[in-house]
């Protein structure tokens, strides 16, 4: 079980808690490496929880290079990636054990997460981005037509999330590999430092043969985004794993298309925005300045990780 932490102290002592409380069946070791946070995270969970090994960085290495510098140090047969601000849901763990020993095709396995609320969190997994799924997004038809299939392939539109399903991507909130095909695959790249770092691991696991697929019989809520609040900063740093997943997993006649599609996509917002820069409209304002954070910025998350 590998956590990365930063500067989210109370909800993961709360993960903790809930993964040893909600596991009944599955033995494992717990390792929380901690991405040099300021709110005392290291030392309170090694107080709270003294059978965790808790590993203190003095650098913000980020979350890729943080799991794979704990997974190097583990020989355990799986590893599954836990996210700080979860909390896992009664048998979770084990549900998700019995589905990766009973689907061994699938070599990465993920399983159902939900709001605090208990509303559905589409985020367990994705299907990878496509040209139709960034020309219907750049236009503006994915927010309109949700449940569509068509125009909304990367949600895979109305799924619930409520049957066993391959997917393209399971989204390492909540992932579980095997440690020879981790090993083989080289774990993480390294220079996806937030975001896009499990898509790439999964799309490159599709290459070699195997088929990730999700359980909805492990469920666990996801509190979503507490380690990167500012909004803008998350949108680029998404911006700039996706436009490094089209470089690195696109044939080359398509990544040219794909990065304008990108390009228009934020251009398209920033112009529609603009109009609300000063806007006594909070909500309508924010959305301004955000897309005009991301656009002003273009060339960076354009030319993505190096």
């Amino acid at each position: 079980m590998i956590i990365i932490s930063y500067n989210t102290v109370d909800m993961t002592l709360k993960a903790i808690e809930t993964l040893y409380a909600n596991t009944q069946h599955t033995r494992f070791d717990c390792v929380v490496f901690d991405n040099a946070s300021v709110d005392g995270s290291a030392e309170r969970i090694g107080q709270a929880f003294p059978h965790v090994r808790v590993i203190a960085s003095y650098d913000n290495i980020g979350f890729a290079r943080a799991n794979n510098a704990v997974a190097q140090t583990c020989v355990t047969p799986y590893l599954l990636l836990l996210n700080p601000d979860t909390e896992t849901h009664s048998g979770a763990i084990d549900a998700l054990m019995k589905f990766a020993r009973n689907r061994p095709q699938a070599g990465i396995w993920g399983g159902r997460t939900v709001f605090a609320d208990g509303g559905l969190n589409i985020a367990s997994c994705w299907a990878a981005p496509t040209l139709r799924s960034l020309f219907f997004r750049a236009l503006g038809l994915t927010a309109m037509f949700p449940q569509s299939r068509f125009i909304n392939p990367e949600t895979y539109g109305s799924w619930q999330r409520d049957v066993i399903r391959e997917v393209d991507i399971v989204v390492g909130c909540f992932l579980l590999i095997g440690r020879p095909l981790w090993r083989n695959l080289g774990g993480f790249g390294h220079k996806y430092y937030m975001y896009g770092e499990d898509a790439d691991l999964c799309l490159r696991a599709r290459k070699v043969g195997f088929r990730p697929a999700i359980t909805p019989d492990a469920q666990i809520t996801h509190h979503v985004g507490a380690s990167t609040p500012r909004n803008e900063e998350k949108a680029i740093l998404v911006m700039k794993s996706r436009a490094t997943l089209i470089a690195d997993h696109w044939p080359g006649w398509k990544i040219g298309v794909g990065l304008f599609l990108m390009w228009l996509w934020a251009g398209l917002r920033f112009a529609v925005t603009r109009p609300f820069t000063n806007s006594t409209h909070p909500q309508r304002r924010q959305s301004a300045a955000r897309w005009t954070a991301i656009w002003k910025r273009r060339a960076e998350w354009l030319t993505g990780y190096a």
